[in-house]
């Protein structure tokens, strides 16, 4: 099996991909996250996550390299990542009461070959009514200031959901674990 490299710093990832067993190393990809003009959401994610990936492939050129970028999408607005608390709370008052859309696009390549496989995996989070204390609370405990929609799905953020729906719930927290395997898979990689 080539070896794997995560093209991410992103500890919620790193964590994700530990489920799989699989030995593998992680580096920060350095590239221009900026969205084109007119590029649409799952464009954008499906670029980024196949950058990513191909910004590590010189230093790692016999390896699967994975990356993975993700959005939230309220109506036709991109979320990004909040990075303090006020735009942390005008995210979430946005969404209180209605659905956000989560895309997270996810690349494998081959840096021996330089094939690549990239996709989009979407997942929705219908969020509660959401007052701005309920909010204030929330942003103070957990202070999710480097997540797109300003939340922690694996923490105290399920308590601000209604409900959600998606084929694979990993998707919400930036790696679509059941995509990734079937790349994997198609790779030759052996998943235990």
């Amino acid at each position: 099996m080539p070896p794997l490299v995560l093209a991410s710093s992103s500890p919620y990832r790193r964590e994700l991909l530990e489920r799989l067993r699989l030995p593998f190393s992680w580096s920060a990809p350095a590239i221009d996250e900026s969205r084109q003009a007119q590029e649409p959401a799952e464009a954008l994610v499906r670029r980024l996550a196949l950058e990513k990936a191909r910004a590590l492939a010189h230093q790692h050129p016999n390896h699967l390299i994975i990356g993975s970028d993700q959005v939230a999408v309220l109506g036709e607005r991109i979320l990004g990542k909040p990075h303090d608390f006020e735009r942390a709370r005008e995210q979430l008052l946005a969404a209180s009461g209605t659905s956000v859309s989560f895309l997270t696009g996810l690349a494998l390549l081959n840096s021996a070959t330089g094939q690549f496989q990239v996709d989009c995996v979407p997942f929705t989070v219908h969020f509660r009514d959401l007052d701005e204390a309920r909010i204030g609370r929330y942003l103070e405990a957990e202070q999710p200031y480097d997540c797109a929609g300003s939340f922690k799905a694996e923490g105290l953020g399920v308590s601000l959901f209604r409900a959600t729906e998606g084929s694979d719930a990993t998707s919400l927290v930036g790696l679509p674990l059941i995509r990734l395997v079937d790349m994997l898979l198609a790779e030759g990689v052996q998943v235990p």
